[in-house]
This record gives C-alpha cells, sequence and structure tokens, in this order.
C-alpha cells in the first residue's frame, strides 16, 4: 500500500513573517532606551554630539562620578537590603494570612479579604504625614526598618489576593494525608501546600521586590542621609537648582538596572506561570 504524500494546502498560514515583523519592531522599540542610556553614560560633557550617535572616546568617567560623588555603590546595597526586607516579609506573611482566608470560606474571612484589598485603593503619600510622625515616635525615622515595615504593609494585599487565589486550587486531601501521618498545621503549611505555591510566590518576589527597587516617594521623605539613601534618590541627587549632570545619573541608572534585569531573566517563565495560576484559578 503506498504512501500518500502530504500535500501543504496553499489555504492554510504559512509562517507568520508579519507578526515576527511586528515583534521585532517592538522589541527594537523597548530597546532604544537602554541604547540611549548606554551611549549617554559613556559621553564626557564636551560630548556634544547627536544623543544618537556613539561617545567620542568613551571612558568610565560618568561611572566614577556615580560612584563617588553619588554615591550610588552605597545606594544599591541600601537599596537591596531594603528589596529583601520587605519580600522575605511580604512573602511569609502574606502566605500565612491568605492560608486561613482561602481555606475557611466564611463571611467574616470574606470581609476581612475584602477589607484587605481595599487597602491597595489607599495612596502611600495621601498618609505620609502620619506615618512619618508614627515612624518619629518609634525612633525608625532615617532607618531602613521603618521604610521595610511600610513598604511591605502596602505591598501585602497584593501578596494576600494572589496565594488565596492559588491556595483554592490545591486540594484538601493532600492536607488532609498529612494530618493522619502526624503533621500540625504549620508543618503541612511549610512542607505540603508552600512548595506547591512556588509559580505565585516567584510572582510575588518579582512583584514585590521591582517596586521596592523602584521606590521613590516615601523613602525621599523617610531616608534623608546618604548613609540609608536607596538608589531612585540617589540619582534623584544629580538633578539640583544649579545645574543637571546627566550623563552621571543614566551611568547610576544602569548599575541600579542591571540586578533587576539579570534576576527577571532568570525568573521570568515563573513569573508568567504564577500570574496565570493567580488570575484564572
Amino acid at each position: 500500500m503506498s504512501e500518500k504524500k502530504k500535500t501543504k494546502d496553499p489555504k492554510s498560514p504559512g509562517t507568520p513573517v508579519l507578526i515576527l515583523f511586528l515583534l521585532g519592531i517592538v522589541a527594537v522599540i523597548q530597546l532604544i532606551p537602554f541604547y540611549l542610556g548606554f551611549v549617554t553614560s559613556f559621553k564626557g560633557s564636551r560630548d556634544l554630539g547627536s544623543v544618537w550617535a556613539l561617545p567620542f572616546g568613551g571612558s568610565l568617567e560618568n561611572y566614577r562620578i556615580a560612584l563617588d560623588a553619588g554615591h550610588v555603590g552605597q545606594a544599591i546595597l541600601n537599596t537591596a537590603i531594603i528589596t529583601v526586607g520587605v519580600t522575605a516579609i511580604v512573602v511569609v506573611v502574606g502566605a500565612l494570612a491568605a492560608y486561613p482566608l482561602a481555606r475557611r470560606r466564611t463571611w467574616p474571612n470574606r470581609m476581612i479579604l475584602l477589607m484587605t484589598l481595599a487597602v491597595m485603593m489607599i495612596p502611600p503619600l495621601s498618609i505620609l504625614v502620619p506615618l512619618i510622625r508614627q515612624l518619629r515616635k518609634l525612633g525608625m525615622m532615617d532607618s531602613h526598618l521603618g521604610l521595610i515595615l511600610i513598604l511591605a504593609a502596602f505591598a501585602l494585599p497584593q501578596a494576600i489576593f494572589l496565594y488565596s487565589q492559588s491556595l483554592r486550587s490545591i486540594p484538601l486531601s493532600l492536607e488532609e494525608a498529612a494530618k493522619i501521618d502526624g503533621a500540625g498545621p504549620l508543618r503541612t503549611f511549610f512542607r505540603v501546600v508552600l512548595p506547591l505555591l512556588r509559580p505565585v510566590t516567584i510572582s510575588v518576589v518579582i512583584l514585590t521586590g521591582t517596586n521596592a527597587w523602584n521606590e521613590f516617594a516615601l523613602s525621599n521623605y523617610i531616608l534623608t542621609s546618604e548613609t540609608t539613601r536607596p538608589l531612585a534618590p540617589a540619582i534623584a541627587g544629580f538633578f539640583g537648582a544649579s545645574g543637571a549632570n546627566i550623563n552621571a545619573a543614566v551611568a547610576g541608572a544602569i548599575m541600579g538596572v542591571v540586578p533587576v534585569l539579570i534576576v527577571y531573566l532568570f525568573l521570568q517563565k515563573y513569573f508568567m506561570k504564577g500570574m496565570m495560576d493567580g488570575a484564572v484559578k
């Protein structure tokens, strides 16, 4: 019996050349700011050429100014401390708070969840004055701990919502089996439930970490000294009433965006999967 040769239907869609072309244009547009920033960071103050042109005899002078005069290195370290602290609190507290809200669907728990989500509607700057007063009373003004607690409080509602949505997709039979084996509630949560929440945990880590890393408004008022100042206010320090050092500011911004970019490139597949779990399940 002879095999029939498979013929391609002329009406069937071929390679989506147009879609690839459009995606290529979008990618180029997204890469333009990075190109302009990279080129500008190597240009000297006397380089008056086009912003699109490569620097003439480029040097690392702007990066030296950003590190020495702008204290960008210390600012990156401060930002890393704040980001890690906020992310750790949000992941642990958010997961623990969402667990009973998702498992016990009583009307008080539903009201608590709605009230928690309502916090997301409050602009942080609208309560800046009472926050600063409270921090001064607690002795946390111009300290990393004060800003960490505030940022964690504003990031928890989103984390609780994402965790509660994903917890509803985990069958109760797994927890019942762990209970039969003698595991307590906390051990069941950390040994059985939490490992199954890895995709949404990665999403919470990326969302919370990125927001904490880029935070400017609150940190600009709470952290005022050079030893505690994070990255965004440090870069803003290059712009003043007497002038602006744009090249050094761009060099500092590039040094600050590299860690976030590396983390996102490694965790992007978990980020997409976690967002889908939180939105669909």
